[in-house]
């Protein structure tokens, strides 16, 4: 059996947590650093080394993980810890940070230690299925190299898809969060029409169920639009934000509903649910009603 590898986390929010903890359960040697102080405190009497600084946590760690919020955090943490990185350890970064900051932070890395393994690897889930270890991840870069990589992965997932040479991920996850974007929008639509019908969530759920319009994730969103409760899995600045990087990444004209959304969203961020879940678009549209 092969030994498992130390892991730093860089990144303790819902999903970098959700890693942390997965990983601590599966026996594995963990440091964490957060950039605001607190998160990850409740994982050390599990066995979560945390640091205070970033460059601590790589420190003994060959396998890094950073889920940071974007390009330029990415950017600024490799800067960071390139100095204090073991001989040849591996850096994963799997945040949905766009495809031109994922060639940037590649070429940054390889600049300043071309002895490390880049790997672009995004995930595909939010905070639940990260929390139960079922999300998918997408892995693109040297596989080749990936071992320690790949063990890591599989203590936090379900499975590994992997795209080829590095930056790929980014793409594909691109791609799936216009759908996830897109069909929260048409949830929150078809909720509005219901209502106005008289049918409740309970009622629409129970009409897809069975069907092939059924997702397990329409049925979680529209669970949360019954509760009125938007605790948030995936917050909707942090969806804003890529479907911004969709738009930005897409032939012109390409996207029209998703632009339409992308400024339906701003507007519903502006108006206090940024840090709701993107769920919350519902309640927006609902009091734009009744306004």
């Amino acid at each position: 059996m092969k030994a498992l590898p130390a892991v730093a986390v860089l990144g303790l929010g819902a999903m970098g947590h959700a890693f942390a903890a997965n990983l601590l359960k599966k026996g594995f040697t963990v440091y964490g650093w957060n950039r605001t102080p607190g998160r990850g405190e409740d994982l050390q009497s599990h066995g979560l080394q945390l640091c205070n600084d970033a460059a601590l946590a790589v420190a003994d760690a060959s396998v890094i993980i950073a889920m940071l919020t974007d390009g330029a955090a990415t950017q600024a943490i490799i800067r960071a810890i390139a100095p204090s990185c073991p001989q040849g350890a591996t850096f994963c970064q799997m945040g949905t940070i766009g495809i031109q900051e994922t060639a940037e932070s590649i070429a940054l890395l390889h600049a300043l230690r071309p002895d490390m393994l880049y790997l672009d690897a995004p995930v595909s889930g939010t905070k639940a299925p990260a929390e139960n270890a079922q999300i998918l991840v997408m892995a693109s870069g040297d596989q080749t190299r990936a071992g320690a990589a790949q063990q890591v992965f599989d203590a936090i997932s379900r499975g590994t898809q992997w795209y080829g040479e590095a930056g790929n991920s980014q793409k594909m996850k691109l791609v799936i969060n216009a759908w996830l974007i897109a069909m929260m929008q048409g949830v929150a639509e078809s909720m509005q029409l219901a209502k106005q019908f008289g049918f409740t969530p309970d009622q629409l759920w129970e009409t897809l169920e069975g069907g092939p319009l059924a997702a397990p994730y329409v049925k979680g969103k529209l669970e949360m639009i019954r509760k009125e409760d938007y605790t948030p899995q995936m917050q909707l600045q942090h969806a804003l934000k890529d479907a911004r990087l969709a738009l930005e990444n897409a032939p012109q004209g390409t996207m029209p509903m998703m632009s339409d959304i992308a400024a339906l969203w701003e507007k519903a961020a502006q108006n206090g649910l940024a840090e709701r879940d993107l769920a919350a678009v519902y309640a927006w549209l609902d009091n734009a009603r009744q306004g």
